[in-house]
């Protein structure tokens, strides 16, 4: 079974779910992450990264704005956990980004609550401002500009 993706499968099977599936197997997949080693973690991105664009878009929409919600109601450590691992992939590869429908992503972001959106934006701003410089260039060059005025960079 070596270059199944596994992580990718599980992230196709909870965006057909229904939300009062969804949220509960998706908090708990989201918890488990934090107990996995550092190279399952990043197998982990890396299959949600490769997993994403292959879902349909409004099955992934659903299933990145339960994810937002719950990433919202975790600890600050656990979302930054979280958003550091990806943006730390990204910011190395930004690249993995290419296939993804940013500006749908950035209008699922913005169907949250404010109280949401804010602690998503300053999490996310946090973890951006803490990178090296040439990592931090390197994600502001793949952070579309209107989304960039949403996080208020």
């Amino acid at each position: 079974m070596v270059g199944e993706n596994f992580a990718g499968n599980i992230i196709v099977n909870l965006a057909n779910l229904p939300d009062f599936l969804r949220n509960p197997i998706l908090k708990k997949r989201m918890i488990e992450f934090f107990t996995l080693t550092k190279p399952d973690q990043d197998e982990v991105i890396n299959n949600a990264l490769k997993a994403g664009p292959a879902i349909p878009f409004p099955n992934f929409a659903k299933l990145f704005k339960t994810w937002l919600k719950i990433l919202a109601t975790l600890s600050e450590e656990q979302r930054e956990g979280l958003f550091s691992a990806y943006i730390s992939e990204v910011s190395q590869n930004p690249q993995k980004l290419i296939n993804f429908n940013l500006d749908g992503i950035l209008e699922i972001y913005l169907t949250l609550d404010d109280n949401e959106k804010n602690i998503l934006a300053n999490t996310i701003k946090r973890i951006i401002n803490n990178l090296d410089e040439e990592y931090r260039r390197r994600m502001m060059l793949v952070i579309p500009e209107n989304a960039k005025k949403h996080l208020k960079f």
